[in-house]
């Protein structure tokens, strides 16, 4: 099938090259839609609007409750990005300034999202520092790092190579200092799932090797070849990645209520997981997300949003494998699913 033109998305290096603001899978590939559903040359494009049935299922949300669309939309609402100055100072400013939720006239319900006006100039009306690349490209990614790596290295395609330090490399995929600590783990769960990732479901694939500090030092960065790759899945459309997600995620055998709980920040973390766990269970994953969202990381929505926004992607995870298999404790499958992350 071809590629529309509208299917393209066109991005500024310099918004390629900010720090990942703690943006999950959903609210990336959520950003790439945005981006491909505009025209960089016509500002008036700049407000977009989708079924809410449609963004329910791209940002996979499951069942909708009016509290939980918020807490998600209010995420989206709250994304800064930092750009540097000449002078050595940055500018922070959102990417959105408003979401409207609303009926049309046939009583279908909608969602409209507007960027913000200190980020135009970032989305529209440049001619130059910038790269595209074709929407379907973001569509079977799998995790945040595989669709921000594709990103960092779609830029550089037309070079071919790129030489980054491990640390710049790790700030530019969103991952905290406290995350994959260990070589090997970086190595295994970023690197090469990223390296297959892209050559199973994107245009580009790459090799690396490490730069070393001195002969047999620390390693300090890598070097990545980019080339061309003709041997993904195949090319996925918004209206067809859309149509294969579910209509509804079943409860499969727990029921969800509405809890009251003593704690004000564990019912605030409850709520990434609809409601689903009890006080004292959640207080065991609270225990377990810390040690990957401590309190002193840079959080540019505070702690608790980040930790909000890593226990929702765990809970959006469960819930696809819950789709594949039948999972008798769904608290323990998730609970498992941080402990790995942690090791």
């Amino acid at each position: 099938m071809a590629i529309k033109k509208s299917n393209l998305i066109e991005k500024r290096n310099i918004l390629n090259e900010v720090r990942q603001n703690n943006m999950t899978l959903q609210e990336i590939r959520f950003f790439s839609i945005y981006l491909s559903k505009i025209n960089a040359r016509d500002l008036s494009t700049r407000t977009v609007t989708f079924p809410l049935q449609d963004f329910q299922k791209i940002m996979e949300l499951g069942r909708l409750k009016i509290n939980y669309l918020q807490s998600v939309t209010n995420s989206l609402l709250g994304k800064v990005v930092n750009i540097k100055n000449e002078d050595g100072g940055y500018t922070a400013f959102q990417l959105f300034k408003r979401c409207k939720v609303f009926k049309n006239e046939t009583e279908q319900w909608y969602i409209e999202i507007d960027a913000h006006d200190d980020a135009l100039p970032l989305m529209f009306e440049f001619k130059k520092e910038y790269f595209t690349y074709e929407l379907w490209n973001a569509l079977r990614l799998k995790s945040s790092n595989q669709l921000r790596m594709y990103e960092i290295l779609k830029q550089y395609e037309k070079v071919g190579n790129r030489k980054i330090s491990v640390k710049e490399l790790r700030e530019l995929l969103g991952i905290a200092p406290t995350e994959y600590p260990r070589w090997d783990r970086f190595r295994d769960r970023v690197l090469d799932a990223c390296q297959q990732a892209l050559e199973e479901s994107t245009d580009i694939k790459f090799t690396y090797k490490l730069i070393r500090a001195g002969r047999g030092g620390k390693i300090t960065g890598l070097e990545f070849f980019i080339s061309k790759n003709e041997n993904y899945t195949d090319q996925l459309t918004l209206e067809e990645f859309i149509d294969l997600q579910p209509e509804i995620i079943e409860t499969k055998g727990y029921e969800k209520e509405e809890r009251n709980f003593q704690d004000e920040e564990m019912e605030f973390l409850a709520g990434a997981c609809e409601n689903e766990f009890s006080e004292d269970e959640m207080l065991v994953l609270y225990d377990l997300i810390q040690q990957i969202v401590p309190y002193d990381g840079d959080y540019p929505n505070g702690v608790q949003c980040a930790r909000y926004d890593y226990l929702l992607q765990q809970y959006h995870n469960l819930n696809l494998q819950a789709n594949k298999r039948k999972i008798n404790n769904r608290f323990s499958y998730l609970k498992k699913m941080i402990q790995v992350a942690i090791k």
